[in-house]
């Protein structure tokens, strides 16, 4: 790679026509994609593949023992590279937490355009992403880099679980309680930042919340309460709360009053401040999603909101789901909330 000078003004994210989990495709497309590619095959270990959208795959070891493996990787949603670095990795390493297993080990996805960057700027980018798997207590031990029109970064992680532990975004039960760990709004958030309308109070908050690692995944694994486990990212907490629908079999009621939202998210959507993440996740949902009549567009951007790194959404049994959610709280998670229920029906999201 060549050691081109930055520009005084470099910023990261004009180097990329998207950022974050933003860039995502949409659940419609990624279906239509989907749609006639070959099962995975008879392979008895592979507990978890692609049947139902998943955070991750899984692989039994043994009676006892599993093996969980993810990719996850995208282009900047900040100009700083250390935390562009660090929220590609948060949000790599949660698909293994989402899945209620613990990390090992990592290894690292990059895509620079070359002489375009600075090298000085792209190691920047692999030491936030490795201060963050220490954080989480692994190595990034590896990886491929490649010369791209974009800069892109991420990480592919391994980790484990007791079988019993394994949590899927299927297993909700009718009757479950459903708890948010983080609050919703990074997508709107990098909107305003992108058009530099972001206060810096906001911006701290923003990047608080997509380094906070998903660490209570294990502990909620390892509850019997606790059915069904994903994180809710690019496809919002709509998008998500479907796919859990539809892997259960069952719908989703969400209260619109209950759902944490970081502080200037609602102001900043109905200033306009939205993805387009965000209008084609909404196109993709169709019939499977009701919202209240008259709502107005902004509120449905919170709803359809793609989430880079964004938190948890547990479905539990309801007898244990202030104690859950006493134990998230504690565990640095302070916005977390009960924010609906699972009910008995066709598969749907309806918001209440």
């Amino acid at each position: 790679m060549l050691d081109t000078p930055a520009p005084a003004a470099l910023r990261l994210t004009s180097l990329a026509h998207g950022g974050g989990c933003g860039c995502k495709l949409s659940p419609a497309v990624l279906h239509d994609l989907l749609a006639d590619q070959p099962t995975a095959g008879p392979f008895a270990r592979l507990l978890v593949g692609t049947e139902t959208g998943d955070d991750a795959a899984v692989w039994a070891l043994d009676e006892d023992t599993c093996l969980i493996a993810t990719t996850d990787f995208f282009m900047p949603m900040v100009d700083d590279p250390f935390q562009f670095g660090r929220i590609a990795a948060t949000n790599a390493i949660s698909d293994v937490y989402a899945m209620g297993g613990k990390p090992l080990l990592a290894l690292a996805i990059l895509g620079m355009p070359l002489g375009k960057i600075p090298v000085d700027m792209v190691r920047e980018i692999l030491k936030g992403g490795a201060s963050i798997a220490a954080e989480a207590g692994i190595p990034v031990a590896g990886g491929h880099s490649i010369d791209s029109p974009e800069p892109i970064y991420g990480l592919a992680v391994v980790g484990t679980a007791p079988r019993a532990a394994i949590r899927r975004n299927a297993g909700a039960r009718a009757g479950d309680a459903l708890i948010l760990t983080k609050p919703l709004g990074v997508g709107i958030y990098s909107a305003a930042f992108k058009k530099q309308a972001l206060s810096p109070a906001a911006y701290a908050e923003m990047i608080a919340s997509m380094t906070l690692l998903n660490r209570v995944g294990p502990r909620l694994g390892g509850e019997a309460s606790v059915h069904a486990l994903t994180d809710v990212t690019g496809f919002g907490i709509l998008g998500h709360g479907l796919e859990v629908a539809r892997g259960s079999g069952l719908a989703l009621e969400l209260r619109l009053d209950a759902l944490p939202l970081l502080a200037e998210a609602a102001a900043l959507a109905e200033a306009g401040f939205v993805t387009g993440a965000s209008h084609r996740n909404w196109a993709s949902y169709g019939a499977a999603v009701t919202l209240p009549a008259g709502l107005p567009e902004s509120r449905r951007h919170l709803l359809t909101d793609p989430q880079t790194s964004g938190g948890l959404l547990v479905a539990c049994a309801p007898e244990a789901a202030e104690g859950l959610l006493a134990g998230i709280r504690v565990e640095g998670f302070p916005h977390a909330a009960i924010i609906g229920e699972a009910v008995a029906g066709p598969a749907a999201v309806r918001m209440v």
